[in-house]
């Protein structure tokens, strides 16, 4: 299984398959897609117009990672259910965080 995000000089491309409009907000499981590519599914309560669900997920993985909002960004799918989130940071310490994310659900 290929891992839920790719390492950067500066931090990590996290993939995530966003859900607007849930429940509640919340990241959930690692899924692994038809192509073999691992995301991380995440809902939030936000709908998605005018970027309001992007920023709902982008403050959600900011506390999930305990790292400041301004540092999460999402960089590509801004319209599509997959969308890749840069996180600003010392790669090795995000990767090590995300794993443990992915083992806690």
């Amino acid at each position: 299984m290929s891992a839920p995000f790719r390492l950067r000089d500066d931090g990590v491309d996290l993939f995530v398959r966003l859900t607007p409009k849930a429940a509640l907000d919340r990241l959930e499981s690692v899924e692994v897609s038809a192509d073999g590519r691992s995301y991380f599914k995440a809902r939030v309560r936000a709908v998605p117009e005018n970027g309001a669900a992007n920023r709902a997920l982008e403050k959600l993985i900011a506390k999930a990672l305990g790292v400041p909002g301004s540092a999460v960004s999402v960089v590509a799918g801004g319209t599509a259910r997959l969308k890749t989130v840069r996180i600003e940071g010392d790669p090795a310490m995000l990767a090590k965080s995300i794993e443990g994310l992915g083992r806690q659900s």
